[in-house]
């Protein structure tokens, strides 16, 4: 068993706010406020997406201006509630004991998007446009530069798994002795290029996505940034395990049995030397695309067998945020795992309530049922990428 890592610190930018004390309350409550409809993504229609609010992200400083996107204006929101907590971790370790993995899908696409919009109609290109904005290696050179550290950084960009995948890099990195903090965490932001390319593939559901009902139809896309420190040692809330696998089944469809899915959740599972009864809630990738939904009920019922946990989708409330999911979800877990959440309250599974008959029934968290748990002590979460790239998250209270 590999030894539990500490989450000392949180940074947040996403649809449902950015604070803990922002977020919580409205991730229990199912506040499904921040989906909006844009005119401006889909070519030919309107779409239903999760907003980060412009007026609320912090600039880039000009010294920075090379990095200078939507996207890091997102990290960067969450980024600057980690500065103090940095300050002083460089202070105590050094900057090169300080590492950065990021995860992301689309990075500052939107910007290139943009500059392309402009060279057409002027004959070249903006002065603020630069290439690299759009780079993935972008976000995590970002953070490099902002707080001034030398430790390793590189970006892991797996699609819907990225930013789950950065714990698994971080622990490793920890465990080597390579780090004595990583800074992780996930950003992504909505862009033309990913709901027109998502809509190609007919998965973009025509209004409010509507995860494992019989009438799902697709998702809705989002966007956000979360961040997290990880160091060795003990804090309210600690990674547990980790479980990625890679089942390779089709270059965009899951293995219709899960079986990529079931392998992340056992192996997570075993190295946080836990059973599956422990698990008090799931936090389901729950895209509500036909396929994903068959395959991860099907994989839940596999692996929790007759133990099924309380378990919801809180895409509904965010749109699925793509690179960033991985971590957006995460930070819900770790919310939910905290002392802010006193009375045990989980999200509840916005949808229709339409069980569809040709999946396992699981045991979705209904809004009328979600007043606490007498214990939440372990919670896992999923996320599944295109190409069969999987990853289960377990968390727990220190104590647990």
């Amino acid at each position: 068993m590999k030894s539990r890592i500490a989450i000392t610190h949180i940074g947040l930018c996403t649809p449902l706010g950015n604070s803990p004390e922002e977020v919580l309350p409205r991730l229990i409550n199912g506040d499904i406020s921040a989906m909006q409809w844009r005119d401006n993504l889909l070519f030919d229609a309107p779409t239903l997406v999760g907003c980060v609010d412009d007026k609320r992200l912090i600039e880039i400083a000009d010294h920075l201006s090379l990095f200078a996107c939507r996207n890091n204006r997102l990290l960067n929101t969450a980024a600057q509630q980690l500065a103090p907590a940095i300050e002083q971790a460089k202070q105590r370790f050094g900057a090169d004991r300080i590492g950065v993995v990021l995860g992301t899908s689309t990075s500052g696409i939107s910007k290139g998007e943009a500059a392309i919009k402009y060279q057409l109609e002027h004959g070249y290109f903006p002065p603020s446009y630069h290439y690299s904005q759009q780079e993935l290696g972008s976000t995590s050179d970002y953070l490099k530069q902002l707080f001034e550290l030398s430790g390793p950084c590189y970006t892991v960009s797996t699609a819907c798994s990225s930013s789950a995948k950065v714990f698994a890099s971080a622990q490793r990195l920890l465990n080597a002795n390579m780090c004595d903090m990583v800074i992780v965490g996930g950003v992504d932001s909505l862009c033309q290029l990913t709901v027109n390319g998502f809509a190609a593939l007919e998965s973009v559901s025509k209004g409010h996505c509507n995860p494992f009902s019989l009438h799902r139809d697709g998702i809705n896309i989002g966007e956000g940034a979360a961040l997290f420190t990880l160091e060795r040692g003990q804090s309210d809330v600690m990674l547990a395990g980790i479980g990625e696998s890679a089942d390779a089944h089709h270059i965009s469809a899951p293995h219709p049995q899960g079986l990529g899915a079931i392998a992340a959740m056992q192996q997570a599972l075993a190295e946080a030397n836990i059973t599956a009864e422990q698990i008090d809630y799931l936090n389901l990738h729950g895209t509500a695309t036909p396929k994903n939904d068959a395959m991860e009920s099907r994989a839940v019922a596999a692996v929790f067998s007759h133990s099924l946990p309380a378990c919801s989708s809180t895409k509904p409330l965010t749109g699925h945020t793509l690179g960033a999911a991985g971590a957006i979800e995460a930070a819900f877990c770790y919310l939910l795992l905290s002392p802010l959440n006193h009375d045990k309250r989980l999200p509840p599974h916005i949808w229709d309530g339409q069980q569809d008959a040709n999946d396992p029934n699981i045991a979705l968290v209904s809004a009328n049922n979600n007043t606490g748990l007498n214990q939440l002590n372990f919670i896992m979460s999923n996320s599944f990428a295109f190409g069969g790239s999987n990853a289960s998250l377990i968390f727990c209270r220190k104590d647990a």
